[in-house]
């Protein structure tokens, strides 16, 4: 167990560095952020000075000749863009935001809370209603409960998050004024944003639910099960469930990464104070420093989940062994 705890840390951070490379790359293909942080009426010269001033003039990942890094050997971190930003990432620290002058990673744990909490209750949502309904479904297999069920999940997967929000707030905001349409505050404000994240895992995770239980209920142990007695319900929820919960779980914590790249989106169309929204702003600014604390956050947080996810195998299926 401790070898393999080993591995998947090693591998979780090998995956984080990549993602680094990635996050770097991509936000500097994007163009110069030198001509959109400047006044329009910049001057040739008031650029440059800028670029230089920022270090945006240095070279991303190389100097040539390489073996200028030789004398001393630490100017790969100070010569070079992603060496500079290699070296905070490890610290936690990603600069300053061009636009709010203010550090990106606080500008990023003062919104997470908020990405946290719609997460959370989105991911909360889609369980409680998708694995009773999976399990009913699949309990009462081909009734009218498992066709309507199925004919539901079917519509949550097929219907876009952005189409999804805007009826709802055409509907419960607009028309029938029970639910505010932005911003954050009380429980109401959570709720049109939370089902509009949390309805493509519901309908995913209810089918899946569904599929697992209709495997497990025709295995012997459960035919030995209602022999000996026992009644229904204890038969599905204590022998059925547990052993069909493996896969649920694994794309319950898949999701839950999913719906944290999945509330940029949601944040946007409900005026949403998250870190999902903030990113969106960043990136329309080119705020480089902002961008890459947010997305870097998220992603740590959807591998810390995955991990979690793994060790959770050893305790709902025992043959499970790592080595």
């Amino acid at each position: 167990m401790i070898r393999y705890l080993v591995r998947r840390v090693w591998q979780s951070l090998l995956v984080l560095f990549g993602i680094s490379i990635i996050i770097f790359i991509i936000l500097h293909l994007t163009g110069d952020p030198a001509v959109l942080l400047m006044p329009p009426d910049a001057t040739q010269e008031d650029l440059d000075n800028f670029r230089k001033l920022m270090g945006f003039n240095d070279p991303l990942f190389f100097r040539w000749p390489p073996w200028e890094y030789l004398n001393p050997p630490w100017r790969f971190v100070t010569d070079t863009q992603y060496g500079r930003f290699f070296v905070g990432v490890i610290q936690g620290d990603f600069g300053n935001s061009f636009r709010h002058q203010q550090p990106a990673m606080r500008l990023v744990l003062e919104r997470m809370p908020a990405t946290l909490e719609l997460t959370a209750a989105a991911m909360l949502i889609a369980v409680s209603v998708a694995v009773p309904m999976g399990i009913l479904s699949a309990v009462r297999r081909n009734s009218v409960l498992d066709h309507a069920g199925m004919v539901l999940a079917l519509l949550g997967q097929s219907m876009p998050v952005y189409w999804l929000g805007i009826m709802f707030i055409l509907l419960f905001a607009v028309r029938l004024n029970l639910l505010p349409a932005f911003g954050a505050g009380g429980w109401q404000h959570l709720v049109l944003p939370a089902v509009t994240l949390g309805a493509f895992s519901m309908a995913r995770i209810a089918r899946l639910t569904r599929s697992s239980m209709l495997e497990v209920l025709g295995q012997e142990y459960v035919r030995t099960a209602r022999a000996k007695g026992l009644s229904e319900l204890r038969t599905v929820l204590k022998h059925a469930l547990k052993n069909a919960s493996i896969p649920v779980v694994t794309v319950i914590g898949l999701d839950m990464g999913t719906l944290l790249g999945g509330a940029v989106i949601t944040e946007t169309i409900f005026a949403w104070p998250g870190v999902g929204r903030l990113a969106v702003q960043a990136i329309s600014y080119r705020d480089y420093p902002l961008v890459q604390a947010a997305v870097f956050t998220l992603a740590l947080i959807f591998v810390l989940i995955n991990f979690f996810v793994d060790v959770l195998y050893t305790y709902l299926d025992p043959r499970v062994a790592y080595k």
